[in-house]
């Protein structure tokens, strides 16, 4: 197998995301999976629940997220974003699940979202029933973010011509340039029209355990839902998403089952986790957030995110001050965009350069990469963050994609 794996925990990989590995987290999964017990209810076993109560509150506090805020453990941000968009829904419609159903609405519900959004946001909005026509894709300004304004004259456009606002989905931290949306002014808009603001922060939500990067989602408390995956930046073994909600009251409305042979007499008194999302059967994942917390310490996990923070400023560094290459985004966090620009080199020829030698930098297996597209041109993001990864290896980085331009 190992000749077809890519590394995801190489020190010198820079591809796609971080994503976790830390021993602790690998130790929690494996007690996990031999304990074997499935989380159907409290009384399926008691532990599983409970341990994910005081995980979710331990990463409320260490976010710097109020009491407001209860949480879950899901498999992944997807999932989430589905489950966020199906609320927003049923509150939009007076909980019409109960009745016919979008197909008995008298307005189309419309959904809000950028073009930087990650591509399980549309996903979600058409599995929830919304259709290609109503999900809304706001402009962004020039760092990529949503345009609040652009938002609002949409919003307003649609109620003029019949259509429900219903939901905004912002994201802290885009997939491609890790871009932050401004939450403060969407929630406003959000509160006036009375839509439901969810706020996808799965890569990027990880660095708010460090309070000097909380102003980039500033407005956060006035959201009505919050992912975070720590099985990326946080170094949690995937699967593992948190998703945040200002109202469970709500969610469990939507989401409850409780068919007779799963009820018990602490129904009332506990909580069912069955009902804060789509499966039935639940895996006790906060065993291995648990043992990592428990392990590394919240400074810990703050001093290792810092130390990213600090190589991608200084790779950001390197590539400024050297000719022909350009990082084409503001860098927040850990991930750069990246392009080499020869001189009198530009449109297709130039997108054939830039993909030739992130094939070339990949194939050697020396480092890895991944091209996208941004503004309509390839480019190439870097993103640090794997458990291993040290000054020594964005340096080797650089060189690596130095020497890849040359060949």
């Amino acid at each position: 197998m190992l000749p077809g794996i890519t590394t995801w925990q190489h020190p010198r990989f820079f591809g796609y995301f971080p994503t976790g590995g830390a021993l602790s987290s690998v130790l929690g999964d494996y007690v996990s999976s031999g304990l074997g017990v499935v989380g159907l209810a409290w009384q399926s076993s008691p532990a599983l629940t409970e341990v994910e109560e005081v995980t979710t509150s331990w990463m409320r506090q260490m976010l710097g997220l109020s009491g407001a805020w209860s949480g879950v453990i899901s498999d992944t941000a997807s999932t989430s974003t589905l489950v966020a968009l199906i609320s927003a829904r049923e509150r939009a419609s007076d909980y019409g699940l109960a009745r016919g159903g979008l197909q008995a609405e008298a307005q189309p519900l419309v959904v809000y979202v950028s073009s930087q959004s990650h591509s399980s946001v549309e996903k979600a909005a058409l599995l929830a029933g919304f259709g290609k026509a109503h999900v809304r894709s706001v402009p962004i300004d020039a760092a990529y973010a949503m345009r609040a304004d652009a938002l609002e004259e949409m919003v307003k456009d649609d109620i003029l011509n019949g259509r429900k606002p219903c939901a905004i989905v912002a994201t802290t931290g885009t997939t491609t340039t890790t871009a932050c949306d401004p939450l403060d002014a969407i929630a406003r808009i959000a509160e006036a029209h009375g839509l439901w603001l969810h706020v996808d922060a799965a890569m990027a939500g990880s660095a708010m355990i460090l309070p000097e990067c909380r102003s980039l989602w500033h407005g956060v408390e006035r959201a009505d839902s919050l992912i975070v995956n720590p099985h990326k930046w946080l170094g949690v073994v995937f699967d593992c998403t948190l998703y945040f909600v200002r109202d469970p009251e709500h969610l469990v409305r939507v989401m409850s089952t409780n068919p007779s042979y799963l009820q018990t007499a602490a129904d009332g008194r506990v909580k069912n986790y069955r009902d804060w999302g789509l499966p039935l059967g639940r895996r006790f994942r906060a065993l291995k957030l648990w043992f990592l917390i428990r392990e590394q310490g919240v400074e810990g996990l703050q001093a290792r995110l810092r130390r990213d923070l600090e190589n991608a400023k200084w790779l950001e560094e390197q590539i400024s001050i050297t000719p022909n290459w350009r990082v084409l985004a503001p860098v927040l966090l850990q991930t750069l965009c990246v392009r080499h620009e020869p001189p009198g080199l530009d449109g297709d020829a130039l997108d054939k350069h830039t993909l030739d030698w992130a094939a070339r930098l990949n194939q050697s297996g020396e480092a890895y990469v991944t091209p996208a597209m941004l503004d309509g041109r390839w480019m190439v993001r870097v993103s640090i963050g794997a458990e291993l990864t040290e000054r020594e290896h964005v340096e080797q980085l650089w060189k690596l994609m130095q020497l890849a331009i040359e060949r």
